[in-house]
């Protein structure tokens, strides 16, 4: 068993029961609609007016555009509201947003190139900055779901800025795991603590480190790190930004080579817009190669069948091609 200092929570690595890469099954093609995709050049009008666009040479590389079906929307502040004894409810307020982050329909994060990969970067800290303005949003969330089994509901590259009017609970647990954590940033520590043994080191460079953490819950499980102490991404210095993003981008392509194009989940984890404590941004990465079962959700303990040094070891060893 191995605690996950981010979260508190116990996980367990299980090796005897590890599946081979080959025999993880690669995501399935999001069933594409008759009509043209709404992302793609030339169907702007498919979608709201952009809240912000990024050119070049006259064409959009990246828009950012409100979501046709927000999960949050309004401008009410938080309130909770007790309808009896055990019902608790409050206004799903907020923001909710669409980027996409390339024009091309058969584009990943993957195959983004170097200035693709920086841009969606500076797009986001812009975003969160705008967020961070807004009276009722206290953290915003941004996401990446690749593949219809990490819920991408268009196959055309996407991702989604969520504005939330209360901090998440998994942000609540890493805040306190940074508030108790004695040896100074839990995340600086590990990132040195990783580099010291290269054990679970995936990839890594003056500015970022890339890590299969020695707490993994899941097979293939990446943590971001980078090596620029700052608690806000949008506060994050341009460099740190750039590295992020370029660290993504290959940390996608070594699962994309190891694996083939599986499904996975992207989480850019921030600090509170208001928050004061110890935090560092990060990005996880979360394949979706197995299905929780029945101990895992009642327990909330995650089984990984792959250890993390094995899973480094397999995305170290691949070919990748910037």
């Amino acid at each position: 068993m191995r605690l996950n200092l981010l979260t508190g929570r116990w996980v367990t690595i299980v090796e005897s029961r590890a599946e081979r890469p080959s025999d993880f099954a690669v995501r399935q093609n999001v069933i594409e609609s008759s009509r043209p995709c709404p992302f793609c050049p030339g169907n702007e009008e498919a979608t709201p007016p952009a809240l912000e666009t990024f050119d070049a040479g006259g064409d959009w590389t990246l828009r950012v555009i409100p979501n046709l079906y927000p999960a949050f929307e309004g401008d009410e502040s938080f309130a909770v509201r007790n309808l009896g004894p055990v019902h608790v409810q409050a206004e799903a307020s907020g923001i909710h947003e669409v980027f996409v982050y390339s024009p091309d329909h058969s584009a990943a994060l993957n195959t983004l190139s170097d200035e693709a990969a920086v841009r969606l970067m500076d797009a986001l800290s812009r975003r969160l900055e705008d967020h961070s303005d807004t009276d009722n949003v206290r953290y915003t969330q941004a996401i990446v779901n690749h593949g219809r089994e990490a819920g991408a509901s268009l196959s055309h590259p996407h991702g989604q800025i969520l504005g939330l009017p209360f901090v998440p609970g998994e942000i609540i647990e890493e805040e306190r795991a940074f508030a108790r954590f004695a040896g100074g940033c839990v995340l600086c520590t590990t990132a040195e603590a990783e580099l010291a043994t290269g054990h679970r080191i995936v990839a890594a460079n003056d500015d970022v480190v890339v890590v299969c953490p020695y707490w993994s819950g899941a097979p293939y499980e990446l943590l971001i790190i980078p090596r620029e102490h700052q608690s806000h991404l949008p506060r994050a210095s341009d460099s740190a930004l750039a590295a992020a993003g370029l660290a993504l981008r290959d940390a996608t392509a070594h699962l994309n080579a190891a694996l083939g194009d599986v499904a996975y989940n992207v989480g850019f984890h921030t600090a509170p817009h208001q928050h004061r404590g110890p935090y560092h941004w990060h990005i996880h990465v979360w394949p979706n190669l197995v299905t929780q079962a029945g101990f895992e959700r009642g327990t909330g303990v995650m089984i990984n069948i792959v250890a993390p040094e094995a899973a480094a070891e397999t995305l170290r060893a691949v070919k990748v091609t910037a």
